[in-house]
């Protein structure tokens, strides 16, 4: 049955992300708590589906408080998802974009496009480099290096990146195939790019801690006292945050 060779799969896209990319995980999470250590902000940037990779991390029970959602509203899927597509490859847009965050070099970026050929994140990664930001991305080997870049500068996101975490999904990502059907179907990018992106923050806390700063962590809001709690740290940040 296809759930269970889907499960399997994932399985073994998981083991391998984990034994395999242990050392781009550690150094992206020595980059993120150098930020926090410092009080500045984690940047996550993605196109269409990858925003959620942000969403995940922002403003949610558990997550550090210092992350910044770059939730650029023509790259989402809402209210017209073609729109997304056609903005995602327009060169310059999210470089512009950038422009108009609190930013500062002690901060960190992290980009997630899993065939990372696009102009928009392509443009978001040298913008958040002229800066001095240090650059981690989440992208698909596999993909990546399967396609050509739709950037002037003729590179793959992978290539402009100081830290590359192959989140290891397929070329285009869909790993289940049925005999009758040429189209291949069910991704598995988003379970594995959570999972990084949650391993990435992990290992963040544990050094802040390690370094004797105990990082802002938001709390449920549905807890008793979630909300008093949350609002100190918003105060904290939310002159550095715009989208809090």
């Amino acid at each position: 049955m296809k759930q269970i060779e889907y499960y399997e799969i994932l399985k073994d896209q998981l083991d391998r992300q984990v034994h395999e990319e242990a050392d781009a995980i550690e150094k992206a999470a020595q980059y993120c708590a150098e930020s926090v250590c410092k009080k500045r902000l984690i940047h996550v940037f993605g196109c269409g589906h990858s925003q959620m990779f942000a969403m995940e991390v922002f403003y949610r029970a558990g997550g550090l408080v210092p992350v910044n959602a770059l939730l650029i509203p023509h790259l989402a899927l809402f209210p017209k998802a073609k729109l997304s597509t056609l903005q995602e490859r327009v060169e310059g847009f999210s470089a512009d974009y950038l422009k108009l965050e609190n930013v500062s070099s002690d901060d960190t970026m992290i980009i997630v496009s899993i065939s990372g050929r696009n102009a928009g994140v392509i443009d978001m990664a040298l913008a958040a480099k002229e800066i001095g930001m240090k650059v981690i991305v989440l992208v698909s080997k596999a993909f990546s290096s399967s396609v050509s870049s739709r950037h002037s500068s003729g590179k793959n996101l992978r290539e402009v990146a100081d830290v590359v975490i192959d989140v290891k999904c397929v070329c285009g990502d869909a790993c289940l195939s049925i005999e009758g059907m040429e189209t291949n179907f069910t991704g598995t990018s988003t379970i594995l790019g959570m999972t990084v992106m949650n391993s990435i923050m992990a290992r963040t806390v544990e050094l802040c801690v390690e370094k004797g700063v105990i990082p802002p962590v938001y709390v449920s809001s549905n807890l008793d006292k979630g909300d008093a709690i949350n609002a100190e740290y918003i105060k904290q940040y939310g002159d550095l945050i715009d989208c809090l």
